[in-house]
C-alpha cells in the first residue's frame, strides 16, 4: 500500500491486529506494524500513543457514550436499570458491528497479563465514571458505586460469553442474562 492511501489509522489498526494474532502482542513492534500498513513509525505515533492503544484506543469514546446514556435515562429507572440500559445500548450501537474485532482483541488480551491488567483498569475507570454519573443524577453512595460495579460485572461477563458464542446471540442478550442472574442471586435465589 502506498503511504498516501486513505485511512491510515484503520490500516495501522488492521496491521497491528494481524501481527498480534500471528506473532503475539509481545513479539510485535511498532516498526513492524507500520511496515505492514505501508506507513512510517512516525505515522503510527500520530494515531496511537503506543501499541496497546490499538486495543484500548476506543475506551474514551465508550465511556462518553455510557455516561451520556446514564445522564439521559428516565428518572423513573432504578440505578442498576440505568446502568443496564446504558451498557445494552453500547452493546447494540457500538459492539455488534465489531464482533470479529472484539473476538480477536479478546484473544490477544487473554494471552497477555499486561493487557489483562490494562483491561481491568479500563473497566474500573468505566465503573468510576458511571458511578459519578449516577451521583450527578442524585443517587447516593453506596448505591451509585454498587450499581456501577454490578453493571460493569454484568457487562464483563456478558462480553466474555458474547465473544465465545457461535450461535449469533446479541451482546445485549448476554448482558441481560447476566443481570437477571445477578438479580436472582441478590434475591437469594
Amino acid at each position: 500500500m502506498g503511504r498516501w492511501e486513505p485511512d491510515a489509522q484503520g490500516r495501522l489498526a488492521s496491521a497491528a491486529m494481524e501481527l498480534y494474532g500471528e506473532r503475539g502482542y509481545d513479539n510485535t513492534t511498532v516498526e513492524e506494524i507500520a511496515a505492514r500498513a505501508g506507513l512510517t513509525e512516525r505515522t503510527f505515533f500520530r494515531y496511537f500513543a503506543d501499541k496497546r492503544e490499538v486495543l484500548f484506543g476506543g475506551s474514551q469514546v465508550l465511556q462518553e457514550f455510557l455516561v451520556t446514556r446514564v445522564r439521559e435515562a428516565p428518572e423513573s429507572l432504578a440505578p442498576l436499570d440505568v446502568i443496564a440500559t446504558a451498557y445494552m445500548a453500547a452493546a447494540d450501537d457500538i459492539f455488534e458491528a465489531r464482533r470479529e474485532f472484539s473476538r480477536a482483541r479478546q484473544a490477544i488480551i487473554v494471552a497477555n497479563v499486561e493487557l489483562q491488567e490494562r483491561e481491568l483498569i479500563k473497566l474500573a475507570t468505566l465503573n468510576a465514571a458511571l458511578a459519578g454519573a449516577l451521583r450527578q443524577r442524585g443517587v447516593a453512595d453506596p448505591a451509585a458505586s454498587l450499581a456501577a460495579e454490578a453493571g460493569g460485572s454484568a457487562f464483563k461477563l456478558g462480553f466474555e460469553r458474547w465473544v465465545a458464542d457461535t450461535a449469533g446471540k446479541s451482546f445485549s442478550t448476554f448482558i441481560g442474562e447476566a443481570l437477571d442472574a445477578l438479580r436472582a442471586v441478590a434475591a437469594g435465589g
